[in-house]
C-alpha cells in the first residue's frame, strides 16, 4: 500500500476497500459465505439442467426427423407399390387384349378358309344335279326323307322347273317306299311356285297349307352334313385341336 498516494485517512480507507478481491469482500459477510456455495450449486445444476434439456431436445428431434422421414418414405414406397401394381394390370390387360385379338383374328381366318371349302362344295352341287346318271336316285331319296320327317296325308312338292318330269316319275316308287316304312301313302301335289335358280335341286315339302314345311334340298342337306362334319374338317385343314377334351 505504500506505493498508494492519498490525501488523508478516508481516501486510503477507500483505495484499500476498492483493492480488496471479491473473495475477501464475501468473506467479511457471514451470509453471504453461506449463500455463494447454495449459489454456485444453483448455477451448477442450472446448467446441467439446460445440458440436459439440449440433449433431450436434440434427440427427440432427431427422434421426430426419423419418424418424418420413415413415415414419408413408407408412403412413398406405397405411392410406388400402387404405381407398380397398375403398371402391371395395365400389362396384363395389354398382353390379353393383345392375345384375344391375335386368337380371334386367327379364329376368323380359319372360319373365312372353312367358308371357302364349303362354298366349293356347294358350288359343286350342281354337277350332281347335272349327273343324269345319280341325280334320280339322289332326288328320289331327298323326298322319301322329307315324307318321313312330315308323315302327312297330303304333301306339296316345290321344286325346280326342270325337275318338275323327273319328280312326276319318281312318285309312284316313292309312295311305295313310303307304304313299306310307314302303313300308307301320301298324295302329292307339285306346287306353281318353283324353287330359285340358286337351288342345285332336291324339294321342299309343305302341309296343311303351308304351315307345316321341310326343306330338302341339295343345300339344306349339305348344311346338316356340314354341322357334323365340320370338327373333321377343321382338324383336317388346321390340325387337332389341344383345347378339345371329347371328339364325336
Amino acid at each position: 500500500m505504500s506505493f498508494i498516494r492519498a490525501e488523508n485517512i478516508d481516501d486510503m480507507i477507500e483505495l484499500e476497500n476498492v483493492s480488496l478481491p471479491m473473495s475477501a469482500a464475501v468473506l467479511d459477510d457471514p451470509v453471504a459465505s453461506l449463500l455463494a456455495p447454495m449459489m454456485r450449486h444453483i448455477a451448477a445444476e442450472a446448467a446441467d439442467k439446460a445440458d440436459e434439456i439440449d440433449l433431450r431436445a436434440t434427440e427427440e428431434l432427431k427422434i421426430e426427423k426419423r419418424r418424418i422421414f420413415e413415415e414419408q418414405k413408407a408412403k412413398i414406397n406405397d405411392y410406388y407399390t400402387r404405381k407398380r401394381a397398375q403398371v402391371d394390370t395395365a400389362h396384363k390387360v395389354f398382353t390379353s387384349n393383345r392375345h384375344n385379338e391375335s386368337r380371334i383374328a386367327a379364329l376368323k381366318s380359319r372360319d373365312k378358309l372353312l367358308q371357302e371349302v364349303l362354298n366349293e362344295a356347294r358350288e359343286d352341287l350342281n354337277i350332281i344335279s347335272s349327273d343324269k346318271n345319280r341325280y334320280p336316285h339322289i332326288l328320289k331319296g331327298l323326298i322319301l326323307q322329307g315324307v318321313l320327317q312330315m308323315l302327312e296325308p297330303k304333301l306339296i312338292l316345290r321344286c325346280r322347273k326342270e325337275d318338275v318330269e323327273l319328280i312326276n316319275s319318281l312318285l309312284e316308287s316313292v309312295q311305295s317306299e313310303q307304304e313299306k316304312l310307314c302303313g300308307f301313302i301320301s298324295k302329292f301335289e307339285i306346287d306353281d311356285t318353283f324353287l330359285a335358280d340358286k337351288i342345285a335341286g332336291g324339294v321342299e315339302l309343305y302341309a296343311k297349307g303351308g304351315k307345316i314345311s321341310v326343306s330338302s334340298t341339295l343345300e339344306s342337306r349339305m348344311g346338316l352334313i356340314a354341322q357334323q362334319i365340320v370338327p373333321q374338317i377343321r382338324t383336317a385343314l388346321f390340325g387337332p385341336n389341344e383345347n378339345r377334351a371329347f371328339f364325336d
